[in-house]
């Protein structure tokens, strides 16, 4: 599928614009978009002379010669081109951390976390970027890192870029406008956002303080889980992601890029944005998703099926059917399964569970899990309902009901989530998160 948008809009100035974005519909499509008229070439990608006096440029996503199924790159027509800096120095990490984790032992601990207030001092999106736990390893393309964002203040003469990973963005509090070498998108609580591994950026809060969740995916791109029996459609259907149409950034300024390579940051001066892409076309561009469009799925007999049925985005690994990493949401639905405990079960799981809730109720926590919070479940880790919500659902009487009111999420990741130091020593862990289970009485009547 190829779209073609013109969009006027450009910026001298770093201020979120007044008209609403222009948006182009499709996940991983073909897309074309020009913010000036007669922008973008046609009929090739590189001209000895582009138009406008623009440079061309692409970027690549995957290796060239990857199958063109997953081939993912965009060329880029800008005013200047990207290689346009100096040097870049070490900078600090703050609370942000990169695999290998190491920091701490790894307890098998299940571990809950009420919400980190948002700072007091000014900080923004990088600043405020504070890790909770990970795995794999960052050079060698496999695992996650799970961070939250804290921040008060907007980047405006500052602007972002990951060569580590891809980040899937989820706000849970404040909206977001997230500028981008591609274009604008405008995100809130509800929504989601992937930006490409090494698209440049910046953020900007129209509501004056933000709070959210980040996956560094450093394994294979994000992608729409496959349907299998279910046919060609339902979950996330491709044609509700948006891409943003083209939109730049005309100025002069002295700006810092920073850069996260290797595990660290790394900053450098320039002298003008780097949101200067006039025109694009391809399928490397970031995208938003809007979690009320996810058509859920499940059981309309008996048991409560396997919380995959719930799969956004899927990151794959070498292993078939098991994940790098999975997005999974639990979204508002009915619930209608016949002798059946409806909440999720006890259990056990060889993959890694770390999980935020957005607003409202999670339907196994009574209480204790809280909107900004979040908790992980590692490897083999026994988990389910507390003692409330085990006795309420064991005794209701099973009439078709709603959840409503609720967004949670999960993280679920092959291998186990290390948790960081700051995440074990924090006063947002709760300490006593293993007494939600203790008031399980014996019911055996053997």
């Amino acid at each position: 599928m190829s779209t073609m948008v013109k969009s006027a809009r450009s910026t001298r100035e770093p201020a979120t614009p007044a008209k609403p974005p222009v948006y182009l519909s499709g996940f991983g499509n073909e897309h074309a978009s020009e913010a000036v008229a007669g922008a973008l070439p046609q009929g090739r990608n590189s001209p000895q002379r582009p138009p406008l006096g623009l440079y061309a440029e692409q970027i690549s996503g995957t290796a060239f010669t990857a199958p063109r199924a997953l081939n993912r790159r965009a060329w880029l027509y800008r005013i200047r081109p990207s290689a346009a800096h100096g040097a870049y120095r070490r900078i600090d990490t703050r609370l942000l951390r990169s695999a290998p984790f190491g920091e701490v032992d790894a307890p098998p601990n299940r571990l809950r976390w009420s919400p980190l207030p948002l700072p007091d001092a000014p900080a923004d999106f990088i600043d405020g970027l504070v890790t909770m736990a990970g795995n794999g390893d960052a050079s060698a393309r496999s695992g996650v890192g799970i961070h939250l964002y804290l921040a008060n203040r907007s980047m405006s003469d500052r602007y972002f870029a990951n060569a580590d990973g891809e980040m899937l963005l989820v706000p849970q509090h404040g909206r977001l406008a997230l500028h981008t070498e591609l274009g604008l998108l405008e995100l809130a609580p509800g929504e989601i956002a992937l930006l490409p591994r090494g698209l440049k950026f910046r953020v900007a809060l129209p509501d004056g303080a933000a709070r959210g969740y980040v996956c560094e995916n450093y394994g294979a791109f994000f992608r729409l889980p496959e349907l299998g029996p279910l046919g060609a459609n339902g979950l996330a259907n491709a044609r509700d992601f948006l891409a943003p149409a083209a939109a730049f950034e005309d100025r002069d300024a002295r700006v810092e890029v920073v850069v996260k390579f290797e595990s660290n940051l790394w900053a450098c001066e320039q002298d003008h944005s780097p949101l200067d892409v006039v025109a694009w076309h391809g399928n490397y561009a970031p995208c938003k998703y809007d979690l009320a469009r996810f058509n859920a799925m499940g059981t309309v007999s008996f048991d409560h099926p396997d919380p995959s049925i719930y799969t956004v985005l899927t990151s794959p690994s070498e292993i078939a059917g098991t994940a790098n990493v999975d997005f999974v949401i639990f979204p508002p639905r009915w619930l209608v399964a016949e002798d059946t405990f409806r909440p999720p079960w006890f259990h056990r799981n060889v993959m890694s569970e770390f999980m935020g809730l957005i607003h409202g109720l999670y339907d196994a926590k009574a209480e204790g899990f809280l909107p900004g919070g979040a908790s992980l479940h590692n490897c083999m880790s026994g988990h389910g309902p507390d003692a409330q919500t085990f006795e309420k659902a064991s005794q209701a009487v099973l009439t078709p009901h709603k959840i409503d009111n609720t967004l949670a999420f999960m993280f679920e990741t092959r291998l186990v989530c290390r948790p960081t130091r700051f995440a074990l020593e924090t006063p947002a862990l709760q300490p006593d998160y293993d007494a939600c289970w203790q008031g399980l009485p014996r019911h055996f009547r053997g």
